[in-house]
């Protein structure tokens, strides 16, 4: 029999029963979906990790506040939330030779306006090195001065989104903003970064020197004098980073008169780390979701061998007749392993339609980012070519290995 014969032969019986053709094919359309929707998300969460550590840099850490608890495990004073201070990162800077750049910030948002418009956005009060830290570039217009950080200058350095939803078209260097009830200068504007590794508007942001932030712009907190919210610290080699953890936290105990035994009021937190373990957590899902998607996959070609051998059964009398008129095992068992391969690909060809969908549905509403791409099909197809041969070639052997003689005794 040629090719296109066994075909017709195959589509012909499968026709037949069309709706249990369907329903067994409903396994490999989960299984290949789910094999989708997976490596697409698996490639997208990747994708996202790399972008993270572009942006923050592997070789950071980042020192943030360790309130303590207060009789009854009841938080004390709001400046209790404000335990390390610029005397800290100076100290750093002098004592720890392997640190590249270090710099104290604090964070906080306010409307910002300028003539009739207006937009709510997050600012940031930064020292010098916050720029090499967080990667920030100027688009236009000058950094700040040593005026600006030592005597709180009311200048700011607008982020693409801010300068966008205040300026349009129009140069805002040069131009006065009021932040809150403060009047500020624009000096500057930065590089676009677009959406963070998070999800967040990198660009939706103004920067101010960190004086000016406390001064300014929480002054009416009361803070302790020269507090900062977080300390970021950048190491000049990778191999140092645990090196340089140790003796942050062992010059910060010291400095702030912490006792053996006793909790940290203060916490560093190693971006590496960070990064690795959010890599971890990614490739934890993706097995998970490959176990899922195999599973389906195995049911699917269960239930493509199950109903191959009901086949073969309920059509013992028409293998009979063929191989009477002239047919060989070797045709039988194209014809029954082409059946079976049909269904395999409908099912694969309707799963990776579903699996498309799916990941651009998941892309668009679900918390998860995705990347589809030509080789998810292409692996999703081989999934399913593999499914039908595996699962189809013991039931096709089996009606090739009938006796024509006892098959035509069968009623």
């Amino acid at each position: 029999m040629s090719f296109l014969e066994v075909l017709r032969t195959a589509i012909f019986a499968l026709r037949g029963n069309w709706l249990r053709s369907g329903l067994t094919s409903l396994g490999v359309i989960i299984g290949i979906a789910a094999v989708i929707v997976m490596v697409s998300v698996g490639q997208g969460t990747q994708s996202e990790i790399d972008k993270l550590v572009s942006g923050l840099g592997s070789n950071r850490l980042d020192i943030g506040p360790n309130a303590r608890r207060g009789a009854g495990g009841v938080r004390m004073s709001a400046s209790s939330f404000y335990t390390i201070d610029e005397d800290d990162v100076d100290a750093i800077r002098e004592q720890i030779p392997e640190v590249q750049y270090v710099a104290g910030s604090m964070r906080g948002s306010a409307q910002v306006v300028f003539a009739e418009n207006n937009w709510s956005a997050d600012w940031e009060g930064v020292q010098a090195d916050y720029f090499e830290l967080e990667n920030w570039r100027l688009a236009s217009g000058a950094g700040f001065d040593a005026r600006d950080y030592n005597g709180g200058g009311k200048s700011v350095i607008l982020g693409e989104t801010v300068r966008r939803e205040l300026f349009g078209d129009e140069d805002p260097v040069g131009q006065s903003v009021r932040i809150g009830r403060v009047p500020f200068t624009v000096v500057g504007t930065l590089e676009a970064k677009g959406q963070g590794g998070f999800g967040q508007d990198q660009d939706d942001v103004m920067l101010v020197p960190l004086e000016t932030a406390r001064r300014r712009l929480m002054g009416s907190m009361g803070l302790p004098p020269g507090a900062v919210r977080q300390i970021a610290v950048g190491v000049a080699r990778a191999d140092d980073l645990a090196y340089v953890q140790g003796q942050i936290e062992s010059l910060l105990r010291q400095r702030h008169d912490i006792q053996p035994g006793a909790e940290d009021d203060f916490r560093v937190r190693n971006i590496a780390e960070i990064v690795a373990t959010r890599t971890q957590t990614t490739r934890l899902m993706s097995l998970l979701l490959g176990a899922v998607a195999t599973i389906s996959l195995i049911v699917g070609g269960i239930g493509i061998m199950n109903i191959m051998l009901v086949s073969v059964t309920e059509r013992i009398r028409e293998i009979g007749l063929r191989m009477a008129v002239g047919a060989g095992p070797s045709d039988i068992r194209r014809q029954f392993l082409a059946e079976a391969m049909l269904i395999s690909l409908i099912g694969g060809a309707l799963g990776i339609g579903i699996g498309i969908v799916g990941a651009l549905l998941v892309g668009r509403f679900g918390a998860l980012p995705v990347v589809l791409n030509g080789q998810v099909v292409g692996l999703a197809a081989g999934f399913s070519i593999a499914t039908g041969l595996f699962f189809g070639y013991y039931p096709a052997r089996k009606a090739s290995l009938l006796d024509p003689i006892e098959a035509l005794r069968q009623q």
